[in-house]
């Protein structure tokens, strides 16, 4: 019996330790520019499965001062997945948080192209992001977390967030060893609002290997994009899940936020669909 407490004793600690650890800050290098990351860590050795976070299209100066640094999306999710034993890199693609310095950002882009030229060049903008520049950003994230000392790169999993599952959905057309994806709010804003998106990511899924597991609240702002996509897996006859949870918050920007304010909500679903995935 003392045994077992003292097991259980360390295992506790070393988890705690795991929680309070603060990211590492790491390089992520594209073939034209120079970004940062937050790499989260659990204890031991490893290997260790792991995860790529794609953040959403960034934040205005108004959101930036009205909601705060983007730095805290990573201190909210990275000590999530580390604490149930998953590397996590939470990269910072071009104008967002420490890698500001490496151009626009995607919300700036696409606002800028709204107010001059109208909806649709503002769609233009974002799908141009989205394939190209965007799309090298979060390659160069993943090759880095697959040649990290310490992972399992025979278990990776990319986790996003509005414009950032998007992103998620067209690079794992792209790589078919993907173990799981996890999607929250993909397109909740733009679905509507784009027709060439909506096809676009549309078409991708049919290259998609990987489960896929989309999540919205109830009040986000259109729940259209994960009933759409989840509904092409079903006919396409690949594996899939969508939850809609009850909505969070007062409005459809609390609830396009649930996936960084409701982490106590969602968590044990997501790491249920994780494991099981990473398992298969």
């Amino acid at each position: 019996m003392r045994c077992k407490s003292l097991i259980a004793l360390i295992f506790a600690t070393a988890t705690a330790l795991a929680q309070n650890r603060p990211p590492e800050t790491v390089v992520v290098r594209t073939r034209d520019a120079t970004l940062h990351a937050h790499l989260w860590r659990p204890a031991g050795d490893g290997p260790f499965p792991a995860v790529l976070i794609n953040h959403g299209s960034g934040r205005t100066r108004e959101e930036l001062a009205r909601l705060g640094p983007y730095e805290e999306q990573s201190e909210t999710l990275g000590p999530v997945f580390a604490r149930h034993g998953y590397i996590c890199l939470f990269l910072f693609r071009r104008g967002v948080g420490p890698s500001t310095d490496q151009g626009e950002n995607a919300i700036d882009a696409m606002n800028r192209e709204l107010a001059a030229h109208g909806q649709a060049a503002r769609n233009a903008i974002q799908l141009q992001l989205l394939e190209h520049r965007e799309l090298d950003d979060a390659t160069a994230g993943l090759a880095f977390l697959r040649a990290l000392p310490g992972v399992d790169a025979a278990r990776l999993a990319l986790i996003g967030h509005s414009f950032g599952g998007s992103l998620t959905v067209l690079l794992a057309e792209r790589e078919p060893a993907l173990r799981a994806l996890v999607v929250f709010s993909a397109a909740g804003y733009s679905w509507d609002r784009s027709p060439d998106l909506r096809a676009r990511l549309l078409a991708a899924l049919s290259h998609v290997q990987a489960p896929v597991f989309f999540i919205h609240a109830a009040n986000d702002y259109s729940l259209n994009p994960g009933r759409a996509m989840d509904h092409r897996l079903e006919q396409l006859g690949k594996p899939h899940r969508l939850k809609i949870y009850p909505p969070i918050g007062r409005t459809p920007e609390d609830g396009h936020a649930f996936p960084l304010t409701g982490v106590k909500i969602w968590e044990s679903d997501v790491f249920e669909f994780l494991n099981n995935s990473m398992r298969r």
